[in-house]
């Protein structure tokens, strides 16, 4: 589905929304009490400025009593094959976020991989995937760095560990051009990026990557994500704790401009690497 005739459905599934809150003679804030979200969030899931969870969308169903039509409606949207199940939303929500804010321990993150290091991250985490699930994956990673191009991107922010720089995914030459192309978007002003040295040592954030996206008319959100599962966590209280050990990791780290020469000098590295073997 393309973003404008999904961005149209959405907007369709907030006016559902809206209709039958108001013929059941709730107002948002009503509604939200019940389904235990606020009533500014009930208003934001019916301008389609922001999707709901789906546990929400299960509770609208009970409250409403609309016999599973926003359940079914929300797996419609958000079931993109391509995604797994615990991230559809989070590409939902990068598409309209003002402010991206990411820390990565050990991978490149998505937005920023070229389509040799999403290859090599995919075959390793499929072996025995045929190569037409290969290209889908790869493809989808690259459409979503799209975000990240025309006046209209979010502000992003990476800090990275100095693992990310060290492990040759793909090979030397393959990972010479993946920081090389972390380089050029910090040059070009589209990134900021800080690197995490092993001197640094023990780390604010020592459980998987964290992802912290802010938006024009609603709450920030965070994302928590390890190998297998991930969490859209939206509490605000929750969002705070992830928002200080997102600001303890950028204290511990090099500056920008340090940031990038390491970067730079990495690259170097493994382009060195790859013209002896």
């Amino acid at each position: 589905m393309a973003n404008a005739s999904r961005q149209a459905a959405w907007e369709y599934w907030g006016a559902e929304l809206k209709r039958r809150r108001e013929e059941s003679g709730l107002t948002q804030e009503a509604l939200g009490r019940q389904v235990f979200v606020s009533g500014g969030y009930i208003g934001q899931f019916e301008q389609a400025i922001r999707k709901p969870q789906l546990d929400v969308a299960l509770r609208i169903d009970e409250v409403l009593q609309t016999d599973g039509f926003f359940e079914r409606t929300w797996r419609k949207l958000i079931d993109d094959q391509r995604y797994p199940d615990y991230f559809a939303a989070v590409v939902e929500l990068e598409r309209v976020t003002t402010r991206i804010c990411e820390f990565a321990p050990t991978v490149v993150p998505g937005l920023l991989q070229t389509a040799e290091y999403a290859r090599a991250v995919t075959v390793a985490a499929n072996p025995f995937a045929t190569e037409e699930f290969v290209k889908e994956k790869v493809s989808a990673r690259l459409e979503r760095a799209d975000i990240l191009k025309g006046p209209m991107r979010p502000e992003y922010w990476a800090v990275l560990h100095e693992t990310v720089l060290r492990i040759p995914v793909g090979g030397p030459a393959a990972m010479a051009a993946q920081l090389e192309h972390i380089a050029k978007l910090v040059r070009q002003r589209n990134l900021l990026v800080a690197v995490l040295p092993y001197s640094a040592g023990a780390h604010a954030y020592m459980t998987g990557t964290l992802k912290l996206m802010e938006f024009a008319d609603a709450p920030p959100t965070a994302y928590t994500e390890t190998e297998f599962s991930g969490n859209l966590l939206d509490d605000p209280a929750v969002v705070k704790q992830a928002q200080r050990a997102y600001d303890l990791l950028r204290v511990a780290a090099l500056s920008p401009e340090a940031s990038l020469a390491l970067i730079e000098s990495a690259a170097e590295d493994f382009r060195r690497c790859a013209s002896t073997t």
